[in-house]
């Protein structure tokens, strides 16, 4: 495997992780996961969740420096596009109607093997943020 295959594995490995890590967390603040890696045409949403009756989909963004930001940095407007146009897709199947719906990102900052810093943004695509 070359270098390029190595990294991407790592980057994949570590992205599990960081799901991984957000799962547990979610859960341990009383959210109920719906979905994890939930994928459609308009792509996938690391994690669909519920928070009392709220629906929320989370991205979740993993990094192990801050060389090129800090992980939440990496979700644009392009990203937030994308997540809207999954949740329209998610909800069109959805059994609940009239549902509130929010977009949060926990950020992952790895500083060592077994330790990083997490950050949650909730509704995270507010104007402003």
């Amino acid at each position: 495997m070359g270098k390029k295959g190595t990294k991407k594995l790592h980057n994949k490995r570590l992205g599990k992780r960081g799901e991984e890590a957000a799962a547990r967390y979610l859960e341990l603040q009383g959210y109920e996961i719906l979905e994890r890696n939930w994928s459609c045409p308009m792509g996938e949403a690391d994690i669909i969740a519920r928070d009392g009756c709220t629906v929320v989909f989370i991205e979740v963004k993993t990094r192990t420096s801050i060389d090129k930001g800090l992980p939440s940095e990496a979700v644009g407007p392009e990203k937030r596009a994308r997540y809207e146009k999954i949740a329209c897709w998610y909800l069109s199947d959805y059994e609940f109607v009239d549902v509130p719906v929010r977009f949060d990102v926990i950020g992952i900052l790895v500083s060592a093997p077994d330790r990083a810093l997490m950050r949650h943004y909730v509704n995270a695509f507010q104007v402003g943020w």
